[in-house]
């Protein structure tokens, strides 16, 4: 890692953007790559031909069995290359389409194929809306694959999972993908998803799910394409790295029945984020944004496949100066570059024995001007875009290495084999203020009276030599591991039995190597004045080794799907601490060690009431583990959770409901810098707590039936989390702190939800989006929260727009929006230490192209 006062150049970054926006106007004026893949909206013939030559076909894909839209159908027109796939709603739309009689095919896997003919105009509009019955799928081998590395997979499995589950798919995506594509905004679609914003841009997120907690998203399993993901998921699992959104081509959640199957942490649930394919043709996509605080994104993706080789190539490249504002105007935004590379080698799908491996590397860099150093309440209210000048010199220098080999084989059609060999590197310095005149940062902010001194030397005020001290909190993590899936199906005596068995041996450990520099404060500015070695702040080393097993069983009985299973987790911890007078590591001073193991079974049933309407419901344990050098009596925190729900898919509705309950023991809580501690990383347990809630979620679309010129997509989502401690208990843990039973969980949201209406036609769409919750409780307490230990509610509202361009301009599309629409002004947390602001008004444009 380099040294804070050597950050890496950002006009490096900055010149890779400038390239990229000079390869896109190449793209755009240059010859285009052929063969189109099936997505292809022309050819660079039809391109050519005289407008009045060519028409446009439009249309819906259902199913005959519940009437319901067929997203991801392939439509194309027999003997070109012309075709696309529906959309999450099942609509899509040829273009440039040779006058006269032509025969659409159209596909979809578990359903019958269709051709219809069609009567084509020149430069007019034909309908041709279609209904496939269902077929079984069979044994596909790359629809078990799918089972294997997705939760949820095909969307259209949803129906049949014994649990709560979502599943945002590339449509959905592409239509959130606002100014930064912030994983918060786009989780808040689903119900159950607890999330708390930080810095505004969603950089280090703060997810929970079900009223686990949110603190830097530890609570969760959180994944990349079936992996486990965070920095270093058992030894230390707050996701200070986290996948970019904007590259992911789905987005899973499972709450409830992800127990069995994912772990570590099985209280909640799990988020799989799943990026981009290899696509089965020749095919590339760029999008470039420009917008407010001078930000720029650049996404290019190309690849291509053969019967037996594929790959993938993507770039994603992000930059803003920030929305905050230091009194000498210095940067307080973000760089952010990453890449991922696929190569896939595969044998013939319908050979006897299927094969496939495919090799997956990425690389993600991050330089952000970033600090836990928030405001008062009262320079909150007088301008909530102002950042100290004490943090002028904050920074957070990261970066992010991972490696996947995944070998698939189905060596008979009922028999598969999933495994995969998994390497992440992380190392962040992250070089921050961490306390003025010897006073931490988060005390003087929660009593800035006291501490009217420090204070004033947080706003730009003289000072003498040392009065600030700065951290560099540098970090090394590393994660890696190999598990294996497992599958049989049997049937026989009425019943169709599909098992799984599971293993994974893993190792991670997080390496502490800090320091701490002395500042003044001169003129405005902070100037060093001592310089601290390394380690003499911290100098120790957290480690992980774990087995985890699992084995379930999904039972088809007539209507009924039940899903026994049980899962298995043992977990060897240990904490090495060296001499913090410098960084010599030859005999460690303190070695701390203990072994943690779970079983943690569980049940989830599905009942088929009709082919549109299933209801759900199951029991399952909850269990997460404490991290190395936990004292001794520090337990895991174990739950036993119920759901109940329904999931409603008929005509132009989708609808889904459900009741949670949760009962927690031994919750556990953790003293860090992000949560407004001392950093120590001090765990707590909590005693007993309840979670009982309701979610929804509804997409609709007002125009099914009706004939109408355009579509009128209507989407909701909503969650009631009731979360209450139920026990008495003492503890320095800054949020809970002395607690009664009846007291309410700090960070967690009564209400929070989304809604979305759109206007669509098939050449432009608006939408207007609404994201809103109740305020959150900063400290554990019960009644009216005070204003000091609540954040505020509060309602915004994003605009967005799309067109697609003429032929002539490559089939391309143009978009803009507003996030924050009434410029809402809002304090989103009172942590790490102070107010901090929600994103204001930020104005955005862009341009897609796809082939």
């Amino acid at each position: 890692m380099s040294q804070p006062d050597m950050p890496r150049p950002v006009y490096r970054f900055r010149r890779s953007l400038l390239g990229s926006g000079l390869l896109l106007v190449g793209l755009l004026s240059g010859p285009l790559p052929s063969p189109a893949p099936l997505v292809a909206q022309e050819s660079a013939a039809a391109a050519e031909r005289p407008a009045s030559s060519e028409g446009r076909i439009e249309g819906r894909v259902t199913s005959t069995a519940t009437g319901a839209a067929l997203p991801g159908a392939a439509v194309r027109v027999e003997g070109s290359d012309r075709g696309v796939l529906t959309d999450a709603r099942g609509y899509y739309t040829l273009r440039a389409v040779p006058a006269g009689t032509v025969t659409i095919e159209i596909q979809r896997l578990g359903h019958e194929s269709a051709r219809l003919e069609a009567q084509v105009e020149g430069g007019a509009r034909t309908v041709v809306d279609a209904a496939l019955a269902e077929q079984p799928i069979g044994m596909d081998p790359l629809v078990i694959l799918s089972q294997r590395t997705r939760m949820v997979g095909d969307p259209l499995n949803l129906s049949a999972i014994p649990g709560s589950a979502h599943f945002l798919g590339p449509q959905d995506l592409e239509g959130r993908k606002l100014a930064f594509d912030n994983v918060h905004e786009v989780l808040r679609r689903i119900p159950g998803v607890n999330v708390q914003e930080e810095e505004g841009y969603g950089l280090r997120p703060n997810i929970g799910l079900r009223g686990t907690g949110v603190e830097r998203s530890s609570k969760i399993t959180l994944m990349e394409d079936g992996i486990l993901i965070a920095p270093a998921p058992y030894a230390a699992p707050a996701a200070y790295y986290f996948p970019v959104v904007g590259r992911m081509e789905a987005v899973e959640v499972r709450k409830g029945s992800s127990q069995i199957r994912y772990g570590p942490r099985t209280i909640g649930g799990a988020i799989n984020l799943v990026s981009a394919s290899i696509p089965e043709e020749t095919a590339w996509h760029l999008d470039t944004q420009g917008g407010s605080d001078r930000q720029f994104k650049v996404q290019a993706r190309g690849g291509s496949s053969t019967d037996h080789v594929g790959w993938m190539v993507e770039t994603y490249q992000l930059q803003t100066d920030g929305f905050k504002e230091l009194p000498g105007n210095e940067n307080t935004g973000f760089d952010v570059r990453d890449f991922t590379a696929k190569l896939r080698l595969n044998t013939d799908r319908e050979a006897p024995r299927y094969q496939e491996i495919e090799l997956k590397v990425g690389y993600h860099d991050e330089l952000s001007h970033e600090t836990y150093l928030g405001l008062t309440d009262e320079d909150f209210r007088t301008n909530p875009r102002q950042r100290y000048a004490a943090s002028a010199e904050d920074l957070m220098d990261a970066e992010h290495r991972q490696i996947q080999l995944r070998h698939f084989i189905q060596p008979t059609p009922r028999f598969d084999v999933t495994s995969t060999a998994y390497r992440n590197e992380f190392a962040r310095n992250w070089y921050k203020l961490g306390s003025v005149l010897g006073t931490s940062i988060s005390n003087v902010l929660a009593d800035p009276g006291a501490h009217s001194e420090a204070l004033a030397i947080l706003r730009g005020g003289a000072s003498e030599e040392d009065a600030l001290t700065l951290r560099a909190n540098n970090r090394e993590y590393l994660s890696q591991g190999i598990q294996s899936l497992v599958g049989l199906r049997l049937e026989g005596l009425g019943a169709s039995h599909s098992f799984e068995a599971g293993i994974r041996l893993h190792e991670d450990s997080e390496d502490r190597l800090q320091w701490e520099d002395g500042y003044r404060m001169t003129g405005g500015l902070p100037v060093r004045t001592s310089e601290g070695a390394p380690g003499t702040q911290a100098n120790r080393v957290g480690e992980a080794n774990a087995v985890a097993l699992h084995l379930m069983d999904e039972i088809g009985i007539g209507r009924w799907t039940i899903v026994p299973g049980v899962r298995y987790e043992r977990i060897h911890l240990t904490r090495t601490d060296y001499s913090t007078e410098g960084a010599s590591r030859l005999e460690p001073t303190r070695v701390r060690e203990s072994t943690v193991s779970a079983f943690i079974p569980g049940v989830g049933a599905s009942y088929e009431v009709s082919p549109s309407l299933h209801l759900f419901g199951g029991v399952h344990r909850g269990f997460a583990p404490p991290g190395p050098g936990a004292a001794e009596e520090t337990r895991p925190e174990e739950s036993v959770s119920y759901e109940v729900g329904s999931r409603l898919r008929s005509g132009g509705v989708g609808l889904q409901m459900a009741a949670f309950y949760g009962d927690y023991s031994n919750i556990l809580g953790q003293a860090t810098l992000a949560t407004g501690g001392a950093g120590v990383g001090n765990q707590y347990n909590g005693g007993a707590a309840r979670v009982a809630g309701l979610e929804a979620s509804l997409d609709w679309d007002l125009s099914w039936g009706r004939d109408l010129p355009v579509r009128l997509p209507v989407s909701v989502a909503y969650t009631l989390t009731d979360a209450t401690f139920r026990t008495d208990f003492e503890s320095d843990f800054g949020p809970w702190g002395t607690v009664e039973r009846g007291d309410r969980l700090p960070y967690l949201a009564r209400h929070q939800g989304s809604a979305s209406i759109g206007v669509e036609d098939a050449d432009w769409s608006l939408s207007l989006v609404a994201s809103g919750s109740s305020a959150l409780r900063t400290r554990a307490g019960q009644g009216p929260a005070v204003e000091s230990e609540s954040t505020d509610s509060f309602l915004t509202f994003d605009v967005q727009g799309s067109y697609v361009l003429p032929q002539g301009l490559r089939g391309g599309s143009l978009y803009a929006g507003i996030q924050n629409l009434t410029d809402e002004s809002y304090i989103t947390a009172r942590r790490p230490a102070g107010v901090r602001p929600g994103l204001p008004r930020t104005f955005y444009v862009g341009m897609r192209v796809s082939r």
